[in-house]
């Protein structure tokens, strides 16, 4: 069985398949995309594969420059999409921004 590239949390699984998140958040761990890289993608949960993506673009981002625009690329509300990266990432204020496409 060929290994996934990145997972998503089971959750997001209908918005990424719909086009309604097309951004993901990360840590330095997962710093490495760039833009026209084509990944498998998986759910975290059993790592079961359920799309491909091809990423767009990168960019940085802090907790305290993340904007409107970036909780709607991520289907949610800012406020929201704050308390979810402090949930997963505690204590860390560096990420990097995947923009990302469904193939």
């Amino acid at each position: 069985m060929q290994r996934n590239d990145i997972t998503f949390f089971q959750r997001f699984q209908d918005d990424i398949l719909a086009g309604r998140k097309t951004i993901t958040i990360r840590d330095e761990s997962e710093s490495h995309f760039k833009a026209g890289d084509v990944l498998r993608v998986g759910r975290f949960e059993d790592d079961g594969y359920f799309c491909t993506i091809e990423v767009q673009g990168t960019s940085t981002v802090t907790l305290e420059t993340l904007t409107e625009k970036h909780a709607q690329q991520e289907n949610m509300a800012l406020d929201e999409l704050k308390r979810v990266i402090e949930d997963i990432y505690p204590g860390q204020s560096q990420f990097y921004v995947i923009d990302f496409k469904c193939l």
